[in-house]
């Protein structure tokens, strides 16, 4: 898959895991804030209280990371908490909100499969 296709694919993963979000009553702050850390892929809001910060893997049938979990590793969550911090401190209404931190695993077209969150606790 070239760099442009990849890029559409992810952006469409991200699109799709937003829209169930959507439907389940979580308001999007953020899509694909990016600084010195790296990128949030979507931060949503759900009120009064709850953040829910979602890292995209969009993946075909049979990848060779086990289907977006090998993305899933300590560094990563470092850099994600990293980068939400910044996030934060540039958005300090959301301070007293419970955060939780999500990956959604996105079949890529054609599958039809299912997304799979995954709660890293």
């Amino acid at each position: 898959m070239g760099h442009n296709q990849a890029m559409r694919m992810g952006r469409w993963a991200e699109q799709r895991a937003e829209r169930l979000l959507r439907q389940a009553g979580w308001r999007p702050l953020a899509r694909r804030w990016r600084c010195r850390w790296g990128e949030l892929d979507l931060l949503l809001h759900k009120p009064p209280d709850r953040l829910l910060l979602v890292e995209v893997k969009g993946r075909r049938r049979g990848g060779r990371d086990g289907g977006g979990c090998a993305g899933l590793r300590r560094r990563k969550r470092a850099r994600l908490e990293a980068a939400f911090g910044l996030w934060l401190a540039a958005h300090p209404a959301y301070g007293q909100c419970r955060v939780e931190l999500v990956a959604a695993l996105v079949p890529l077209p054609p599958a039809r499969a299912a997304v799979r969150w995954i709660r890293w606790a």
